[in-house]
C-alpha cells in the first residue's frame, strides 16, 4: 500500500520532532556534566539561530522561484540519468558558483531530486558547494600558487565525481526506486 503525500509529511514531521527531542536531551545531559560550557553553548546556539532566521526566508523565496520557473524536464535533461558526464560537470559548475553556508544548498538539492536529477548529480552539486568555490579558488591561486590550486582542484573534481557515483551505486543497491 502506497503512502499518501500527507502521510509521508506527517511521518517526516514526527521523525524531525523525535530527532530534535533527542538532541535536546543529549544537550541537557552534556550541559549537566559540563556546566562551565553552558554560556558558550547558549551563545553559539543563539547566533546560529539568528543566522538561520536571516538566511532562510531568502532561501525559501529562491526555492519558490526555482520550483515555478525551472521545468522538471529541463532538470531531467541536464542533471538526470541521460545527462551523463556533462551533467556531472554542470553540477560542479552550479555548485561552485554560489557562496554561503552549505545548509543553504540542502533545500535546492531536495528540489533537484524531486524534479528528476540523479542522485550522483545532487551529491556532486552538494560536494562542489562545500569545497569548490570560485572566490576560494582565486584566493588559493593568489596565496598558494597555480600549481597547488590546479592539483587540488583537479583532485577535488575527480573525488567529488567518484563520490557521487559511489553514493548513487550504494543507494541503488539498497533502494531500487531511489535511482532516477
Amino acid at each position: 500500500m502506497k503512502e499518501t503525500p500527507s502521510e509521508k509529511q506527517r511521518k517526516g514531521t514526527m521523525r524531525d520532532a523525535v530527532l530534535l527531542g533527542g538532541i535536546l536531551v543529549i544537550a541537557i545531559i552534556l550541559l549537566s556534566i559540563f556546566p562551565e560550557r553552558k554560556e558558550a553553548v547558549i551563545t553559539a546556539s543563539w547566533e546560529f539561530f539568528i543566522e538561520m532566521i536571516l538566511i532562510l526566508p531568502a532561501v525559501m523565496v529562491i526555492m519558490g522561484i526555482f520550483s515555478v520557473f525551472v521545468p522538471k524536464d529541463m532538470i531531467m535533461k541536464y542533471l538526470g540519468k541521460g545527462a551523463g558526464v556533462k551533467g556531472f560537470f554542470l553540477a560542479i559548475l552550479v555548485g561552485s558558483l554560489p557562496t554561503g553556508p552549505l545548509y543553504v544548498a540542502f533545500p535546492m538539492a531536495s528540489a533537484l531530486l524531486e524534479k528528476g536529477a540523479r542522485i550522483s548529480s545532487v551529491v556532486i552539486f552538494l560536494s562542489a558547494w562545500a569545497c569548490i568555490k570560485i572566490p576560494q579558488e582565486l584566493v588559493e591561486l593568489q596565496f598558494l600558487g597555480p600549481r597547488f590550486m590546479a592539483v587540488r582542484l583537479s583532485l577535488t573534481v575527480i573525488f567529488v565525481i567518484a563520490m557521487g557515483v559511489c553514493v548513487e551505486w550504494i543507494i541503488g543497491r539498497w533502494d531500487k526506486t531511489a535511482i532516477r
